[in-house]
């Protein structure tokens, strides 16, 4: 456990109910306080563009974290840092427990135990364009929960996991993806 975790585990447990009443007080009088953007952004000024197969990416803006990154070795990378696909696993891994443990408390059930693992799988063929029949994306992703509560019986337990897909909003926007806009700017040096 990270000295930051351990502190935060220190911490007086907290109590979630107190915590999104004010949120969703305003929420319902204000819609548009609820709108909120999360980034992550990468540049040349981090790692050069010849650089193919590292990189960086700056994540959040409020408390921004720097993570060196790098490509799977089935695409011609070294597999040496997290790589994009990863980032996407961990991004789910870490919402979907985040959003367990809130609707535990939320629900008044102790968890003893909670372990989130994400796979997803893909054919790479796709995106080195060996067949182009194959999609370009993950074709296939399993999220496995393993949990467990004090004095919690199945049928609560059942309850906060249902409750917690409903919400996990990684999982719900990889169900129902938002559109996706891109844009462009050029230049000739």
């Amino acid at each position: 456990m990270s000295a930051q975790t351990q502190q935060i585990a220190d911490h007086n447990p907290i109590v979630m109910k107190q915590r999104q009443a004010p949120l969703r007080t305003l929420y319902a009088t204000d819609p548009g306080q609820a709108w909120i953007t999360d980034s992550a952004t990468t540049s040349s000024d981090d790692v050069d563009t010849a650089q193919a197969i590292h990189g960086q990416v700056v994540i959040g803006g409020d408390a921004p974290v720097r993570l060196d990154t790098g490509n799977h070795v089935a695409i011609g990378g070294d597999s040496d840092l997290p790589n994009p696909g990863e980032i996407l696993a961990a991004a789910l891994a870490v919402c979907f427990d985040s959003t367990i443990r809130i609707v535990a408390n939320l629900m008044s059930v102790r968890l003893t135990h909670l372990k989130v693992s994400v796979d997803f799988r893909v054919d790479v063929r796709g995106t080195l364009m060996v067949d182009r029949s194959v999609p370009v994306g993950f074709q296939e992703a399993d999220v496995c929960v393993h949990m467990s509560g004090d004095g919690a019986n199945q049928a609560q337990l059942d309850m906060v996991l249902m409750a917690a897909e409903k919400c996990c909003v990684v999982m719900q926007t990889l169900r129902n993806p938002p559109a996706l806009r891109v844009s462009r700017t050029a230049s000739i040096n």
